[in-house]
């Protein structure tokens, strides 16, 4: 089996690269085929695969069985006023990659996001659930999901949402590093969410790149909770003495609109290759004593 990863050195990325070459997730181990595999791992500041020519040059070198796709941008905000640039990145590129393993006979595996949903539901998603982003981020993210779809047969879409691993930045991160130079944190208490292990994400990517369950996906952590219950949490577990106080979307204003109700239910998982998500707070609770042995919040 031959691997390609593209936008390899983020979160998720990372977490695919330190499983295969360990054979073994938080989990539990992965499966035995992958000790055999080959892997390769680009990311666009060596291929910038929204270049068509640039990554058929790619792909047809590397001749992969199956692409793993988590190259993005997901600056949310940023997306706002980089619509191109957002196009080309969320959309353009994996239609790119799905034209191409569709000619190679490649399988590919999609990310996405919750963005892709309005968020004004009070009830977590379904993968049948109707789509309707209210961002350019969502938005771009959709019509890439759409390309996919449309460009190649062999394809999985896995959406996932509150994405933290130990590469790269992200919330948990952000407030830890908060708490130390703070002490004290306000956090809005009205948007609800999955926080996500990329650990876990990466462990049930590569389960399903073993199958021809094609399809669109949800994979996140087990139970919902706001980002005020969220950030709670990551202090009961970071043991840093931080004052964490809940405030309204209207006291946070933020260029793009955030989703009230974005909890995903991971229903194809469950009734495919099964859903080993793990409860939020217990992969947060292995997370933050990983990170906390490995110095990522020094």
């Amino acid at each position: 089996m031959k691997l390609l990863i593209t936008g390899a050195y983020g979160q998720l990325g990372n977490e695919l690269k330190s499983m295969l070459e360990s054979g073994r997730a938080e989990i539990g181990p992965i499966d035995p085929s992958y000790q055999h595999a080959e892997v390769v791992y680009r990311d666009m500041d060596t291929v910038d695969f929204s270049d068509m020519e640039k990554a058929r040059a790619c792909l047809y070198t590397v001749k992969p069985d199956v692409v793993i796709n988590c190259a993005a941008i997901t600056n949310v905000n940023a997306c706002e006023t980089e619509l191109d640039a957002a196009m080309k990145a969320n959309a353009i590129l994996p239609m790119n990659l799905a034209v191409l393993c569709q000619e190679l006979g490649a399988k590919l595996v999609h990310t996405s996001t919750d963005y892709v949903f309005a968020g004004d539901e009070p009830t977590p998603r379904k993968e049948w659930d109707h789509t309707a982003p209210v961002t350019a981020y969502g938005k771009s993210k959709e019509l890439g999901e759409t390309l996919v779809r449309q460009c190649c047969t062999k394809s999985f879409i896995v959406r996932t949402a509150w994405l933290y691993g130990y590469v790269g930045n992200n919330f948990v991160k952000t407030l830890c590093r908060l708490a130390r130079e703070n002490g004290k944190v306000k956090v809005v208490n009205d948007q609800f969410g999955n926080p996500t292990s990329a650990n876990d994400l990466a462990y049930h990517i590569l389960k399903l790149a073993q199958t021809t369950n094609y399809g669109t996906y949800h994979c996140t952590n087990e139970g919902t909770c706001s980002w005020y219950d969220f950030t709670k949490k990551i202090m009961e577990f970071y043991q840093v003495p931080c004052e964490v106080t809940p405030c309204t979307t209207e006291e946070y204003p933020t260029p793009a609109k955030r989703p009230a109700y974005s909890s995903l239910d991971n229903a194809m998982l469950r009734n495919t290759v099964g859903n080993e998500m793990r409860p939020w707070e217990d992969a947060l609770k292995m997370y933050m004593e990983n990170a906390k042995q490995r110095g990522i919040f020094a």
